[in-house]
């Protein structure tokens, strides 16, 4: 038996073959789920829908993948965490050619559920490759790098879509997308014999029930901080990003264009703070402990967005812009290599998945009641307001004497 899969060797390089192929997997889920959101209004033009019905799409894919998220750990156990992955492309793939050959808004409406139903595997699976072949010194950094995947699985979907819809339909688009996906599902059943070795064939799917990784979030005092924590802070990360663009244009006065600078730096932001974050919570400073700094630093992002105003120099803005990504978005990483540590060994997988399920919850409701705050106050302040209480007292939660010391 090999470091990689003996639990009691603790192993001493970075398992780039893993990490590369996990962050993959999340990137290209990822981009199955997004690409609707490019495509938009080419299938509101053709099916006569409003393009604003995308929201609910972004939900029914997020609603879906908590339920995916939670029944994936009895799949990781019984089948191997490599063969979940490559479910999770199956289905990502699926979901594309559904929306791809949909000829009502209905269908297409139902390729949500099917990308969903794959959507929250990938952080459980990858996290159970990676936690058993990572050294500690290295775990923060590693996970963070992981989740640098679903930025990335975005902006392919970005990159990828446009150029496409210009010299063929956006059905055929998305098509396209499927190539990459199945490409990687194939490479990776190299793999799945030495990766999938401590699988258990005859083990029930859920023998703590479907909801048994949500249990962990009742049971462990620390995994429910941390769960708190997630929520909001996945929460505000869609707070600060779904209403950036127009918060700008229709109440600061910019451009299209200039709100897009904004929300480009706080895209990028997010993505370098991750390895940067990952990278102090192994050698400098307690991954919990930072992540409480971390909500506080959003909580003054928050209420420094409330305060934009058509006098603010745009380097400000932009700056501000950035602090917001680095917190809301870049926290990610660190927050599932808690989940992974505070579940132990032998649950990272059900850890990792309560993980996630938690933060597409924070994700579908926060928005949500983000709009609802504007409407009633007609305020982005008092709303920007309201995220920045949430992190501050969601901060003060993980910085509280007694809090587990990492």
């Amino acid at each position: 038996m090999t470091a990689a899969t003996d639990a009691t060797i603790v192993p001493t390089r970075v398992p780039w073959l893993a990490l590369v192929s996990m962050l993959l997997v999340q990137a290209f889920v990822t981009m199955a789920a997004y690409s609707m959101s490019v495509v938009a209004p080419e299938v509101a033009a053709e099916l006569g829908i409003e393009g604003s019905t995308i929201g609910l799409y972004t939900s029914l894919v997020y609603g879906f993948g908590m339920l995916s998220a939670v029944a994936s750990p009895g799949f990781i156990r019984r089948f191997g965490a490599i063969r979940t992955c490559q479910f999770s492309l199956l289905v990502a793939s699926a979901g594309l050619a559904v929306a791809a050959f949909g000829a009502t808004a209905l269908i297409v409406a139902l390729s949500a559920l099917v990308i969903g139903s794959g959507y929250g595997v990938p952080a459980p699976s990858s996290s159970h490759v990676l936690a058993k072949r990572t050294p500690p010194r290295a775990m923060n950094l590693v996970f963070s790098a992981r989740q640098t995947g679903v930025p990335f699985g975005g902006m392919f979907a970005g990159l990828i879509l446009p150029p496409l819809l210009l010299i063929i339909d956006w059905r055929s688009a998305l098509l396209v997308e499927i190539v990459p996906c199945l490409v990687l599902l194939v490479l990776l059943q190299g793999m799945r014999r030495s990766y999938d070795a401590d699988r258990e064939p005859g083990r029930p799917l859920a023998t703590r029930g479907i909801l048994g990784p949500l249990r962990l979030v009742v049971e462990n005092r620390e995994i429910f901080r941390l769960s708190v924590a997630s929520f909001t802070y996945s929460g505000a990360q869609l707070c600060f990003g779904a209403f950036m663009v127009v918060y700008l244009n229709d109440r600061i006065g910019y451009s299209i264009v200039a709100a897009g600078w904004a929300l480009a730096s706080f895209q990028i932001a997010g993505v370098v703070s991750r390895l940067i974050w990952g990278w102090l919570a192994d050698h400098y400073i307690s991954p919990r402990v930072l992540l409480g700094i971390l909500g506080l630093v959003m909580a003054a992002a928050a209420i420094l967005f409330g305060q934009f105003a058509q006098d603010w120099p745009v380097a400000s803005i932009l700056t501000v812009a950035a602090l917001a990504g680095a917190t809301g978005s870049g926290f990610t990483g660190l927050a599932f290599a808690e989940y992974a540590r505070l579940a132990g060994p032998e649950r990272v997988a059900e850890g990792t998945g309560a993980g996630a399920s938690i933060m597409f919850f924070g994700v579908m409701l926060m928005p949500g009641l983000f709009s609802g705050t504007i409407w009633l106050s007609s305020s982005y302040a008092v709303a920007f307001a309201g995220v920045a209480v949430l992190a501050a007292v969601s901060g003060l939660i993980l910085l509280a004497p007694g809090s587990d010391r990492a």
